[in-house]
Formats: structure tokens, C-alpha cells, sequence
């Protein structure tokens, strides 16, 4: 004869807006990490098609590592803006409109063929998309991994589960585009088709997802005890003091661009020194290998549990020695064009990749108060989007310097970095 359990209703009642009676068979936060995975899928998609670009519709080197970086003009808005916007007015709005941006830009994508402004514009869509689900998503997925909407997870699950779903995505959206646009009679409409359907599915998944933002709901989270009722306008949200904290300064600032500069490198940079020797499979080979480095960032990222503690004072500057070890091999890469030392420097740097990301992103969520957490993540996220743009500086310098010795330059740059987070970390 079963009993009736009062703090199981209890905690019924906890989450706001929910049915007492009503119970998932899911975690809430997994409806969350299914809109972050598709959007990734969307936002990387582009990445392994800029062979096939080169190729089909003769497009400069420089002209599509601008196109890979646009996204960056949409996606450093949308961190810093819908961060603080989401604390302001709440997770759930936000997120409903990331999966609507980014079906609109997979559109636009398909449609631009060889023209260069419906490519960009489409690239800006991904990216305004990808950038609202990494700082309100990341936000929301942490809040639903902890009291009262989930007992199961620890103090790191919401970051481990936010970068896994980002990196999945990335990595999925990267291989099956490359083999949908290699293997398929219509290479520039399939792999775009194939993310509208999954992003319109998954996003029909977030519906009753329950908002978490304290500010909003008054429900506290955790172990705080207090939550600001304060209503502060948009412009006073973004002034967010723990951006310039001398900890930030020191400890997350030296180390976030080497995020997607390391992951970047791997499947925009590594590919080209070698695709002379994949003839007719240049797409396909692009993918795999951007595949191989963005599963290598997941492994990291499993393993993160066990080495990257929540409350780590030394997780990024280890995870900062991993990209010393990647953009090392990756010179060796450069200067030997050997396929077996390319594949595996795509694998190093994914791994550091991983590693860094969710350091950085436990380390930026520590340190940021509640009703400032969505406003932290994007300006943590914006920061970590400059390294988008090392491949298109190191194309821009290859007729002067090989991409050698600015490897060996960059795991100088990485090793300085170093210095210096160990010094905030300590000081600060």
C-alpha cells in the first residue's frame, strides 16, 4: 500500500506555473539543451560548406572566412544584449525567439547560392540565434539544473550540460552538412532543409517549459536565500560590475578568445593545409575533420567532471596549457602538410576547446550574482567569439608569414596567457 510523501508535493508546487499534479517523464532542462543543440547544428553548419563554396562558386579564401565570421556581427549583439534582457524580462521569452531566428537564417542560406549579401544576411540571422541561446539558454539550462526544478544535478551540471548540447550541436551540424553537400544532388540546399525540420521539432519541445529567472519568478535557487526584487531598466542591466572586476580582467579576459580561436583553427585553418591531397572529397574531408575536433571537445567535456571542479581555482590555466599542446601540433601540421599530424591537431585542439569552454563558462556563472547571471554568460560568450576571427587574420598575413610560424607565435601568445591567469588567480 504506497503513502502519500508530502515533499513530493512539495515540490510539486515549487516550480512556478506548474500543475501540482502534473510530473515530466523529462528533465526540464533538457528541453532547454535540445533548442541550444539545434541552434548550434544551424550555426555551424557553414562551417566544413566553405570548401564547397570555394569550389562551385569560386569564392576567394578571404571571401568566405568573412562569411564564417559574420556571424560574429550577429551573435556579439545578441550576447550582450539578450543576456541582461533575459534577466530583466526572463528566460523563456528569449529562447522561443532563437529557434525562430535561426530557422529564418538556415532560409536565407539556402536561398543565397553565389549571392554574397543573402549569405551574409543569412549568417547574421544564425547569428543572433546562436548568440540568444548561449547567454539566455546557458542561463536557463543552469537554473533548471538546480533546486526547485531539478535535485539531480551538482553545482557544475548546468554549465557541463549547456557546453555539451552547444558542442554536439556544433559537431553533428558540421559532419552532416559536409556529407549532405557532398553526396547529395542539391549540396546547397540539403544541409540547410535538414536543420529547419530538427530546429522546428525541437523547438516544438520547449513549449511548457517553465521560467526559472529569480528576479522574475521570486523563487530562489539553490543556496541563495535572497533575490533582488529591484527593477532595473535595460541600460542599468548592462552595466554589469563583475565585468570589470579584476578577476574578470585577469583570470576570464586573457583566456576567452583562445576558446573559438583554438576550435576555429581546427576546422576552418587545418583543412586547407591539406586538401590537396583529398581531390573531389574536399567538402566531406572539411566536415570529418571538424567533426573529429568538436568529438574530441566532447570527450574534454565528459571528463571535465572529474578535473574541472565547480570551484577550481586552477581549471582554466590547465585547460590553457591543452591549447599550448594543440596550436603545437597544429605548427607541426603546418610545416610537415602530414595528414596523420593534422588530424591529430584537430583532435588536440578540440580537446582544449572543450576544456576551456566550460572552465571559462563555471568560472564566469560562479562569480556572477543571480539577476546579473544571463548578463555574465553573454559578455563570457562575446568574449570567447573573438577567436572567430583568427582564421580570417591568419589568411589575411599567410602571403608574409607561413601558418607555421604563426602557430608558434600563437602558443607563445597562449603561453604569456598563462602567466597571467595564474597571477589574477592568485592575486584576485
Amino acid at each position: 500500500m504506497s503513502q502519500h510523501n508530502p515533499s513530493n508535493a512539495s515540490a510539486a508546487t515549487a516550480v512556478p506555473g506548474r500543475h501540482p499534479r502534473w510530473q515530466p517523464k523529462r528533465p526540464d532542462w533538457l528541453a532547454a539543451a535540445g533548442v541550444l543543440f539545434a541552434v548550434a547544428w544551424g550555426g555551424n553548419e557553414f562551417t566544413p560548406l566553405l570548401a564547397m563554396y570555394r569550389i562551385h562558386e569560386h569564392m576567394s579564401v578571404q571571401s568566405v572566412n568573412v562569411l564564417l565570421g559574420a556571424y560574429v556581427v550577429g551573435i556579439i549583439p545578441a550576447l550582450l544584449i539578450g543576456g541582461p534582457l533575459s534577466d530583466l524580462r526572463g528566460r523563456r521569452p528569449l529562447m522561443h525567439l532563437a529557434p525562430a531566428l535561426s530557422i529564418a537564417g538556415s532560409i536565407l542560406l539556402m536561398l543565397g547560392g553565389d549571392d554574397h549579401v543573402l549569405l551574409f544576411a543569412g549568417r547574421i540571422f544564425s547569428g543572433l540565434a546562436l548568440g540568444l541561446v548561449m547567454a539566455v539558454g546557458s542561463s536557463w539550462i543552469k537554473e533548471l539544473s538546480t533546486r526547485p526544478y531539478s535535485n539531480s544535478g551538482d553545482a557544475g551540471a548546468g554549465a557541463r550540460r549547456a557546453t555539451m548540447a552547444l558542442t554536439v550541436g556544433f559537431a553533428l551540424g558540421a559532419v552532416v552538412a559536409a556529407l549532405l553537400a557532398q553526396f547529395t544532388p542539391i549540396p546547397e540546399i540539403a544541409p540547410y532543409a535538414v536543420n529547419i525540420v530538427l530546429t522546428a521539432a525541437l523547438w516544438l519541445m520547449l513549449i511548457g517549459t517553465p521560467e526559472t529567472n529569480p528576479t522574475v519568478t521570486g523563487v530562489p535557487l539553490g543556496d541563495e536565500t535572497k533575490v533582488s526584487t529591484k527593477h532595473e531598466s535595460l541600460g542599468q542591466a548592462l552595466k554589469l560590475k563583475e565585468a570589470v572586476s579584476p578577476r574578470f580582467l585577469l583570470v576570464v579576459l586573457p583566456m576567452a578568445p583562445w576558446v573559438f580561436g583554438a576550435a576555429a583553427s581546427a576546422y576552418a585553418v587545418l583543412p586547407s593545409l591539406v586538401m590537396d591531397q583529398v581531390p573531389g572529397f574536399e567538402v566531406a574531408f572539411a566536415g570529418i575533420l571538424c567533426f573529429v575536433a568538436l568529438s574530441f571537445g566532447v570527450l574534454s567535456q565528459q571528463m571535465a567532471r572529474k578535473f574541472i571542479k565547480p570551484h577550481s581555482q586552477r581549471a582554466i590555466a590547465s585547460a590553457m596549457c591543452a591549447v599550448i599542446v594543440g596550436v603545437l601540433i597544429a605548427a607541426l601540421s603546418a610545416f610537415t602538410h602530414s595528414m596523420v599530424i593534422t588530424v591529430i591537431a584537430a583532435a588536440a585542439l578540440g580537446f582544449a576547446y572543450g576544456l576551456l569552454l566550460i572552465a571559462g563558462l563555471q568560472e564566469t556563472q560562479r562569480n556572477a550574482r543571480p539577476e546579473h547571471l544571463g548578463g555574465m554568460v553573454g559578455v563570457y560568450y562575446s568574449l570567447t567569439y573573438l577567436g572567430f576571427f583568427i582564421p580570417a587574420i591568419l589568411s589575411a598575413l599567410a602571403p608574409m608569414i607561413t601558418y607555421g610560424v604563426m602557430f608558434v607565435i600563437g602558443a607563445i601568445i597562449a603561453a604569456l596567457s598563462v602567466v597571467l591567469i595564474v597571477f589574477g588567480t592568485r592575486k584576485h
